[in-house]
């Protein structure tokens, strides 16, 4: 007897969309067979999925939750909303598992970095979660020792800057020479960087001149952090990558054509380079900047114009693109909003819960793409990239039990329902799919408008990259 039997649905499987009945035991998928076929064997509970799809939860591979947020105006350091207040909200939109941000400040260790980011998580997560190990500056060679250590205990995938971002953020940003050594370890113990690659020294001149031209509104943000910089910062880390046996690497938010441009020329070399774009940069341009209240669009690097969008949404059918995630951070519109400059505006968006929603309206109802291309990038992409699959990412027998009850019925999305913030960027959209019912490891977490989870039932991952995917472009 099964615990759980979903029955009469439309699953997503590796093999194609199948009329399947898929069986539950504990936290794992134990049988899968045709529709109808396993009704004999019994289970505790039926679900029937009549009319809908059922598709392996989603994988964020871009959050920052409990994130430090340096206010205009402010004296003291807010934080963006925890990670149980998160993962709530992404449980309602179908997102089973998320990957944040492990801070490794100066003066830290790495395991002094990880126990500390370990008690914004540990036991207060709804959902299952890991962390990319961000380092920052000039990085030591203890540090890097301690790097391989930490990826080889699981921690699988270190964040790199090519930027401070803004000014008022100095030491983020990690010189050549030691994003050349952390990429010598990555390969060598079979990790992954994740990189958030601009060109510091155009973006820190531009900065400059707006300031000098009287030109510091927010709405100018595209001439800081621009397709320009893109270009130049993605194809000098990108050759850097190329030249150290058995690297790999993860392009993280791209947002502009050059970017892509440089991806796909990588890959078509046989460089195992993965892009990520955010759904912010596939569904609003440079020019969302000029509506009322237009900083609820942004995140960094900015926004650009149509014709990036445009190859943004090319890349997802052409490889350039693997992964849709959301550069979360979640905080009041009236955070969100305080900044009004180039210089002191707040990244990052509260688009974790519509995730699923919107990209199976646009992707799939709107541009007619497969259910198995938009269960690849929202879940099982992430899911082989980031050392998480065949756990994660797939409806499989021995898989975790992570299963949405995707409902094609229209609904129109707001503030007021959605669970994240009080404001969306995406008020009054409508998407034609929602969540009926998620799934975390064989325990309903949402039925309908109802939250059954808890703070503990989310786990930490320990991840290993597939060698597959590290020898050569795998998706």
């Amino acid at each position: 007897m099964f615990d759980t039997l979903i029955t009469g649905g439309t699953a997503v499987l590796p093999q194609g969309c199948l009329a399947a009945d898929i069986g539950i035991n504990g936290e794992r998928i134990t049988q899968i067979g045709e529709a109808g076929s396993l009704a004999a064997i019994g289970a505790q509970r039926v679900i029937d999925a009549t009319g809908q799809f059922v598709i392996p939860g989603g994988i964020d591979p871009h959050v920052h939750c409990a994130w430090p947020l340096m206010l205009p105006g402010e004296t003291e350091m807010k934080v963006s909303a925890s990670a149980a207040h998160v993962s709530r909200a992404a449980l309602f939109g179908g997102t089973t598992t998320l990957l944040d941000f492990c801070v490794v400040q100066p003066g830290d260790s790495i395991p002094d970095a990880i126990t500390r980011r370990d008690k914004d998580w540990v036991g207060a997560c709804h959902a299952d979660y890991a962390y990319h190990l961000m380092l920052q500056g000039n990085v030591a060679p203890h540090t890097l020792a301690e790097l391989g250590d930490a990826i080889r205990a699981g921690h699988s995938t270190v964040k790199i800057f090519t930027t401070d971002i803004t000014p008022s953020r100095r030491g983020r940003m990690i010189p050549h020479g030691s994003i050349w050594e952390i990429l010598k370890v990555t390969a060598k113990e079979g990790g992954l960087a994740v990189i958030h690659a601009e060109d510091n020294d155009l973006v820190m001149h531009m900065y400059e001149k707006l300031m000098r031209e009287d030109r510091m509104g927010f709405e100018h943000m595209a001439e800081v952090h621009s397709s320009l910089s893109e270009d130049l910062s993605f194809n000098r880390v990108i050759r850097l990558a190329e030249n150290v046996e058995h690297a790999a690497i993860y392009m993280m938010h791209i947002s502009a054509k050059t970017g892509i441009e440089a991806v796909e020329r990588s890959r078509a070399k046989g460089f195992p380079v993965y892009g990520e774009t955010l759904q912010l940069y596939l569904l609003a341009t440079q020019e969302d900047y000029r509506q009322p209240d237009g900083q609820m669009y942004h995140t960094y690097p900015s926004l650009k114009a149509p014709e990036d969008q445009a190859s943004l949404w090319a890349a997802t059918r052409s490889g350039g693109v693997s992964c849709i995630g959301t550069d979360g951070i979640c905080c009041p519109k009236n955070q969100k909003t305080q900044g009004v400059r180039v210089d002191d505006v707040t990244g990052g968006n509260v688009t974790v819960e519509p995730r699923l929603g919107l990209m199976y309206t646009h992707m799939v109802t709107k541009r007619g793409y497969s259910m198995e291309e938009f269960v690849a990038l929202t879940s099982t992409n992430a899911a082989r990239i980031m050392g998480l699959y065949p756990r994660k990412g797939v409806l499989a027998v021995g898989s975790d039990a992570d299963i949405v009850l995707l409902d094609p019925t229209p609904r129109i999305l707001s503030a007021a329902t959605l669970h994240e913030s009080d404001y969306t960027p995406w008020e009054g959209w409508e998407v034609t799919a929602w969540p009926s019912l998620t799934m975390l490891r064989g325990k309903v977490m949402v039925e309908g408008d109802r939250f059954l989870g808890d703070a503990t039932d989310g786990r930490w991952l320990p991840r290993r990259i597939a060698s597959d995917m590290l020898r050569c472009p795998a998706l």
